[in-house]
């Protein structure tokens, strides 16, 4: 497996913490902490940021650890940067971390989840975040874990969804366990679940709860969430992962108004019409029909859940036929990504596997990766005999980004009580991708929710920017698309992008082009019908071209 972690040569040296050996055995050490990559100083190259957990004090008070930051040197080294950027803060015991540039100003602002009250770091825009002490939500210390940026009124902002899990504390802390002397970490079974929330953007830098008005549920388990167009009407829509109870699909009116169809859609449940223990989610196209499929990973003796696109909303559950349950049901699957990781012109998955508990009695604590090719027809997993993918890990939070700049895409996954890895690529990708970078004016910045039509060859691929996906985790926003074979003599391939806002705009992709900038027309008028109260603001001098150029190529 041509997958080599890197983090320690590359000086992204940092662990999570979960606090397990207080002896406490509370379902918080359970979830593990996410990664992220952004590119926070607009320097042209990934950094990268990972949750640091935390622990517990005498008498059983819950203490935090800083958030690791590591600024790229060009692709060939990280430095850590969280002190000097001013995100090295530990008042909360953290899990998941999410990206968005919630000002339109061109810089990437940070969130940061966990048990305590979400912390919003905004980016200075000189290398520094300054923590925004009324955001919004920063009074709601309920406990949360992955969230996602999306603008879901149309306005031209980011706005945010955040998941919670379950009413835990230490006054409701039962004793669970094989035998009264042996405790052991409670499921989630034992406790009421928590409210997910939405906050909408005021316009002004700061965000309303607006998760009564949206319509949203209250029963739920959140541990994944991914928006994204999953119905291809023009709007985002939420779909949220959840532990032990129906997964949700909130369908969206365009105003940011839901309607809950999870289980009419086909992706509450699995094939035998049971809900799972739902952690990692990701959207992809595996059999390149246009239409989105939902990728979920799940506990121990369920089957990962592939849910292929049938048109107008509506999914089937296709693990089994498509070779998925043929992994047997020892996995417990957190952190995910689904891309064409090798370059072959298919969708592969990767998935960052561990147990929660200490004295699991089917499958071991720590557990393979996993790397799972499609031929077409079936998935199959690639088995590694050495390496990064032949070695057991507590896996948790797994992003994918290029943060060493040669168009494929690496990996950051974070494990419980073990090193942070990197794992550079090292597949042959060479002259097959093409990197394209979105930015909104119309739409937000950073261009959630656009769909992205790639011809070339006489193939189509078809791609979405999504907002949140994975496992408390962030990925490379900028779409990775491949050419194929034997495409550099076919006609001009074209990329055609239909904006969050409407607008539906083509770009001819010169043969030798490897990375591409597109900047939103904001003179392409959407279709009739379509509501935009607001255009982003998307100034020049913070990311690229100016905004009437339609495209900028590097070859």
């Amino acid at each position: 497996m041509p997958f080599v972690d890197r983090a320690a040569a590359l000086g992204a040296v940092a662990a999570y913490r979960a606090g397990g050996e207080a002896g406490h055995c509370t379902i918080l050490e359970s979830l593990g902490g996410g990664v992220g990559w952004l590119d926070y100083d607009r320097d042209g190259w990934l950094d990268l940021v990972a949750a640091g957990g935390g622990g517990f004090a005498d008498g059983g008070r819950i203490t935090g650890l800083a958030t690791a930051l590591f600024r790229s040197r060009g692709g060939r080294a990280f430095v850590p940067a969280a002190e000097a950027a001013g995100v090295a803060d530990a008042s909360v015991y953290s899990h998941g971390v999410a990206v968005g540039d919630v000002d339109n100003d061109g810089f990437p602002d940070l969130l940061v989840t966990g048990y305590g009250p979400a912390r919003l770091w905004r980016n200075n825009g000189d290398g520094t975040f300054a923590a925004q002490g009324a955001w919004g939500g920063e009074g709601d210390a309920r406990w949360s874990s992955s969230a996602g940026f999306a603008d879901c009124d149309g306005d031209g902002c980011l706005d945010l969804y955040l998941a919670r899990y379950v009413d835990w504390s230490f006054d409701n802390h039962p004793v669970c366990g094989a035998t009264k002397d042996v405790r052991d970490i409670c499921p989630p079974r034992s406790f009421a679940g928590l409210p997910d929330a939405l906050y909408l953007a005021t316009g002004d830098g700061t965000f309303a709860d607006a998760s009564a008005r949206a319509g949203l549920r209250t029963d739920g388990k959140g541990l994944g969430v991914l928006l994204a167009d999953v119905d291809v009407d023009g709007d985002v829509d939420i779909y949220v992962a959840n532990d032990t109870t129906d997964n949700f699909l909130y369908v969206n009116d365009g105003h940011a108004r839901f309607a809950e169809r999870g289980l009419e859609s086909g992706v509450a449940l699995d094939d035998q019409g049971l809900p799972n223990g739902s952690m990692g989610v990701d959207l992809c196209d595996f059999n390149r029909d246009g239409l989105p499929d939902l990728w979920v990973t799940n506990y121990e003796r369920e089957s990962f859940a592939l849910y292929r696109g049938e048109g107008q909303g509506q999914f089937l559950h296709v693990s089994r036929r498509l070779g998925i349950t043929a992994l047997g049901g020892l996995f417990v699957g957190f952190g995910t990504a689904c891309a064409d990781f090798d370059a072959d012109g298919l969708v592969d998955i990767v998935v960052a596997n561990g147990h929660v508990i200490k004295y699991p009695d089917a499958s071991p604590r720590r557990q393979l990766p996993l790397y799972l090719r499609f031929d077409g027809t079936r998935f199959a997993r690639v088995p590694a005999a050495d390496g990064y993918f032949g070695r057991d890990h507590e896996g948790r939070g797994l992003a994918a980004g290029d943060y060493d700049g040669d168009g494929d895409l690496d990996l950051a996954v974070s494990h419980v009580e073990d090193p942070l890895a990197v794992l550079e690529n090292g597949f042959n990708t060479r002259g097959r991708t093409l990197v394209v970078e979105l930015v909104g004016t119309r739409s937000n910045r950073d261009a959630v929710g656009a769909r992205v039509t790639f011809e070339a060859g006489g193939e189509t691929l078809h791609a979405q920017v999504t907002g949140g996906g994975g496992y408390l985790s962030h990925g490379d926003r900028r779409l990775h698309l491949v050419r194929p074979a034997g495409a550099g003599a076919a006609p001009p391939a074209r990329l055609v992008v239909t904006w969050p806002a409407g607008g539906r705009q083509e770009v001819a992709v010169p043969a030798d082009c490897r990375m591409m900038r597109i900047v939103e027309d904001a003179a392409i008028a959407p279709p009739a019908g379509r509501r935009r109260d607001t255009a982003a603001k998307a100034p020049a001098a913070l990311g690229g071209p100016p905004a009437s150029d339609p495209a900028k190529a590097s070859p």
